[in-house]
Order: C-alpha cells, then structure tokens, then sequence
C-alpha cells in the first residue's frame, strides 16, 4: 500500500506574538486555519477559499512562510502531512464561520500545553518562535 499524504495550505497569522488556531466543532485539537487542496487546486487558490469559509475574510498580500511536512494528526499511521504555510494581511478581523467552532491566539507553550496538539502546527510554533516571531 503507498503511503497517503495530504496536502493543505495554512494561514499563519501572528497577533501580540501569539499564533492564531481554529477548533472545528465537536473537535478538541486546535488548528490553523486552512485545510486540504481540491483537486487541481493550488496552495495559493485552497488559503483564499479556506480562510473565506473558515474565518469569514479574505486574504490580501500574501507571502509563503514554508512548507512542513510530518505525520497527519487524526488520521492512519503512515499518513503524511504536506502543509504550504503562508502570512498575510486580512480584510477584516477573523470570526469563526463555516464548521469552525472557536479561535484562539496561542504563545508556543500555550498550544504544546494542550490536552491535544497538532505536530503540524507545533514545527510552524517552532519554526516562528526560532525566528523571534512568537513568544514561547
């Protein structure tokens, strides 16, 4: 059996140096905001579409951070995670829309602290805190 991966495309929007994460109803995880391509959709075309349903504005100018791969929380083992990280400026202040239940800003520790965490979003945690862009 080849091994899955799923691709997404995530918003990594940083506030008083904490990172944005959204919970889908009936979920505990916290995510960022994003989620998977459709077919034939590019990382850039998924963070617009997504952060519209999710968070209810659109994206402006825009900047891909990286892209970080490790294993799919919430899925089968051996199921990889292609993750297209990208800052951006908002049109609007983020309020949860769509399947999204709650939003929260997180320094590092807040989020590895948590009952449940994403391996996802704690390397783009790691990844902004090395660089000094969040607190931990």
């Amino acid at each position: 059996m080849v091994p899955r991966t799923i691709r997404t495309a995530a918003l990594v929007h940083i506030r008083d140096r904490r990172l944005l994460q959204t919970r889908s109803a009936g979920k505990g995880v916290f995510y960022m905001a994003g989620g998977k391509l459709d077919p034939g959709e590019s990382a850039v075309q998924a963070l617009h579409r997504e952060v519209r349903e999710e968070l209810g504005v659109e994206v402006g100018a825009f900047a891909e951070l990286g892209v970080f791969e490790c294993e799919a929380y919430g899925h089968p083992p051996g199921t990889g995670l292609h993750m297209t990280c990208f800052t951006a400026e908002l049109s609007g202040e983020p309020t949860p829309a769509s399947e999204i239940a709650e939003l929260r800003y997180f320094t590092g520790g807040e989020y590895e602290a948590m009952p449940e965490s994403a391996p996802g979003s704690l390397l783009v945690f790691r990844h902004l805190h090395a660089r000094d862009l969040i607190d931990w």
